[in-house]
């Protein structure tokens, strides 16, 4: 690992700050992580041949941290949590494996996971809610979205995201309150890259809102992208004027969308 991930991977486990109770520190066998988490052939390439080393590093549960469990009748249930880390091998650095690589080992884990996967460029910090499988007993399964965060040295974590992510500034009611607390951090993260201002501690429904509009941002951006490329390469001059048109409006749903997210 590069002299960027791996102080940047120590400093993030460091900031949360939890008790020496919660450490397990053990090495996590690739070969668990692919039979649970990959349902591909790929996938399972991906898991045994993308890892260079994968560690558990602490569970918080009652007896560990001293916060209680939440069950929402059979449909959910947070028993425990678990602080795992993954360094990936230098070949598999790309974002759009390391995004999939992160699904496949929360997938793999019964429980939710705050995971910190460390490449040698960048460090991604992920959560992910969990169910019980429909048809599967004994099973979970992702319910929701990945909410991750990558930062690298082009983007670096907002000022303030490591103090913010400490286990003691997290809601403390449940296990089901404190993830959900550590992913609105990462939203609120998330927010401070589009809008330059991180802040915490928004009710649930603003940062519900907040995270459908990042959704619609991040959309824009992509559409955005599509029309300069296009705009460039296009030797009509008609057809140019309208798509540099239709950048324009898109450019001003994109203030509009910003202006959404300082509220």
């Amino acid at each position: 690992m590069s002299d960027f991930g791996r102080p940047l991977h120590d400093a993030i486990v460091a900031s949360l700050a939890l008790p020496a109770s919660c450490t397990v520190d053990q090495r996590l066998p690739k070969k668990m992580l692919a039979e649970h988490g990959g349902t591909t052939a790929a996938d399972r390439r991906l898991l045994t041949d993308g890892i260079e080393e994968a560690h558990w590093l602490a569970v918080i549960k009652p007896a560990t941290a001293a916060i209680p469990i939440w069950r929402e009748e059979e449909t959910r249930e947070y028993l425990e949590l678990a602080v795992l880390s993954v360094v990936v091998r230098a070949n598999h650095p790309q974002p759009t494996q390391l995004q999939r690589l992160a699904e496949l080992i929360h997938r793999a884990v019964p429980y939710p996971v705050l995971l910190i996967v460390s490449s040698p460029e960048s460090v991604v910090i992920s959560l992910s809610h969990k169910r019980a499988a429909q048809n599967e007993a004994g099973r979970t399964v992702l319910d929701g979205a990945l909410v991750s965060l990558q930062i690298n040295s082009e983007t670096p974590a907002p000022a303030g995201l490591l103090e913010a992510l400490a286990l003691g500034r997290q809601p403390q009611r449940d296990l089901m309150a404190l993830y959900q607390g550590w992913m609105d951090t990462l939203v609120a993260a998330q927010v401070a890259r589009v809008t330059g201002h991180f802040s915490v501690g928004a009710p649930p429904e603003q940062t519900a809102m907040r995270r459908v509009t990042l959704l619609e941002h991040q959309r824009l951006e992509v559409e955005a992208a599509r029309l300069r490329a296009l705009a460039a390469k296009e030797t009509q001059i008609a057809k140019r004027v309208e798509q540099n048109l239709s950048l324009q409006r898109l450019q001003a749903e994109l203030a509009a969308v910003r202006a959404r997210l300082q509220e």
